[in-house]
């Protein structure tokens, strides 16, 4: 099984990381435009990235500022069944440190280098959100 994990470091509260990435404001801003959100265990949030393409992620776990768990139930088959995670952890001086594992992947192949590059750009959204109040959803960038 093969895994993508990366790490940034935000300058932000790690309460406004956490609100970030589990809201549809927050989610909206750094990952898509077109999404449907519930912020609790067992619901499904679904994400759209173009006409046809959908991610349906649903959550199961949440831990308040700590960490937070979707399992992909439908999207591109490559993404069926896998997981993403998101830790966080409070650094010095206001720092929030955040981890992003997007694991279970069957294998290594050209989509899942492409979504690597794209987990990276996501983080970088998220801490524009979060430390200049504009983040870079899909629908504002260039492919």
């Amino acid at each position: 099984m093969e895994k993508i994990e990366h790490i940034n470091y935000i300058k932000a509260p790690i309460s406004k990381v956490y609100e970030a990435l589990t809201t549809r404001e927050g989610l909206g801003n750094i990952w898509t435009t077109d999404l449907t959100v519930q912020n609790e265990v067992g619901a499904i949030s679904d994400f759209g990235f173009g006409k046809d393409d959908r991610v349906l992620m649903k959550i199961t776990e949440l831990m308040e500022n700590t960490r937070i768990e979707w399992l992909c139930t439908d999207s591109d088959p490559e993404w069926i069944g896998t997981g993403v995670s998101f830790e966080l952890f409070e650094r010095k001086n206001g720092i929030t440190a955040v981890v992003l594992k997007h694991f279970n992947w069957r294998e290594l192949t050209e989509f899942y280098q492409w979504c690597n590059y794209n987990w990276a750009m996501f983080l970088l959204s998220l801490k524009d959100y979060c430390e200049k109040g504009e983040g870079l959803p899909y629908q504002e960038r260039e492919f």
